[in-house]
């Protein structure tokens, strides 16, 4: 194929994989949720492609007679329920040991990470991004320290008020503390999460950025590329991979200016892999444990995917999928431990089943035999059983 495109529906997930009680997520399934709090939501595009058929999606209530896509349900082989695991793993990198979450960082680090960026901070301990910032962000904006708070994934956020800390300066705060984190303090991901008073109301704005570690190996990104390519990734997909394996980076405001850019790039005319990930889904939603708003979002998604599969050529492939799973109606505001969708569309595409598989990274080793790239090394292709 000449070009593949994978949107990953952020923490889209469909219920919870056998080890979620250990991990506090018995009974997840983010989709199904959603599907029941809204029952007249309008999500006819995604199902027309199979993801009510998908085995155990949304309890099998929304089943179509003629999918007109290839589906299957995606277990996670890595350990762990983070975004940057779920990406490796759908780009073929597998997880053993979990990125390290806490609920603080330590005294001696917050006293040396203060001393290296001159001046104190607020905050260290786990917390919603939206809550924190209107517990703290008056004395942020009195005194000029920077709020710092974490989250059951491995992150360290910074939020600022960007007319107390300007953009610039927040992002400066987090690439120091991305040099510090290493060794034991090692973590996923340092996040700027930026924020303006707008009709007397905090709210974060749209220039987000994270600081990732680096992929453990190589993935479908760097196998593309080295093809001779491209590899456009659009929105915090360069982030994610620490801009690993990526000739075009693309950023994205939200949801809907996602859809629109990777529209965009379908309109170009090269070869290789589009990359996109929608976060909304997940920051908007999912965390905030908004599930109407989750399925609005889903709805206004679905209400797209025409535009997308119209601008696909013949030689090309559309996947469909999520990286974990948010259930905006569990307990706290983390992501949950689930199974997730792969949806297959294109013109050289056969509507079949494909099963339960085993890791995620079985999306990476199809995308990769499609366009005649190295394999991962994990993930099995089922571009055999797909193809027309």
């Amino acid at each position: 194929m000449k070009r593949v495109t994978i949107i990953v529906i952020d923490s889209l997930g469909i219920g919870a994989l056998p080890d979620a009680e250990s991990y506090g997520d018995a009974g997840a399934d983010t989709l199904l949720h959603i599907l029941d709090a809204s029952p007249g939501l309008l999500i006819p595009n995604l199902l027309s492609l199979g993801l009510g058929n998908i085995s155990g999606a949304a309890g099998g209530r929304y089943a179509v007679p003629a999918p007109r896509g290839a589906y299957a349900r995606l277990s996670e082989a890595s350990k762990g329920k983070d975004t940057i695991t779920g990406h490796w793993e759908i780009a073929g990198l597998f997880t053993e040991v979990p990125f390290k979450t806490r609920e603080r960082f330590p005294d001696d680090f917050m006293r040396a990470f203060a001393a290296r960026i001159g001046v104190g901070t607020l905050g260290n301990y786990a917390a919603s991004g939206t809550v924190i910032i209107e517990e703290l962000g008056p004395e942020h904006e009195r005194t000029g320290k920077p709020i710092v708070y974490t989250s059951a994934d491995s992150v360290f956020q910074i939020a600022a008020n960007t007319a107390v800390i300007p953009l610039e300066r927040l992002y400066e705060i987090c690439r120091v503390a991305r040099e510090m984190l290493t060794g034991d303090l090692s973590t996923g991901r340092v996040i700027a999460r930026p924020y303006a008073i707008e009709n007397g109301k905090r709210v974060r704005t749209s220039d987000r950025k994270d600081y990732a570690v680096s992929p453990s190996g190589p993935t479908l990104l760097d196998h593309v590329k080295e093809a001779g390519l491209t590899v456009c990734a659009i929105g915090k997909i360069s982030d994610i991979f620490n801009a690993r394996g990526i000739t075009e980076s693309v950023h994205t405001t939200d949801n809907a200016d996602g859809v629109d850019k990777t529209v965009e790039a379908l309109k170009r005319d090269f070869g290789g892999l589009i990359f996109t990930n929608l976060v909304d889904f997940d920051s908007k939603f999912g965390h905030r444990r908004d599930v109407l708003g989750y399925g609005g979002a889903l709805a206004e998604f679905d209400a797209r995917l025409p535009e997308l599969i119209a601008a696909m050529g013949a030689d090309e492939m559309l996947i469909l999928c999520a990286d974990h799973g948010n259930d905006p109606v569990h307990s706290g505001w983390d992501h949950t431990r689930e199974a997730v969708p792969a949806l297959l569309y294109g013109a050289g595409i056969r509507p079949v089943d494909l099963g339960v598989r085993d890791s995620f990274a079985d999306i990476g080793a199809t995308a990769a035999e499609a366009l005649s790239a190295a394999p991962a090394a994990i993930g099995r292709s089922f571009l055999a059983q797909i193809a027309r």
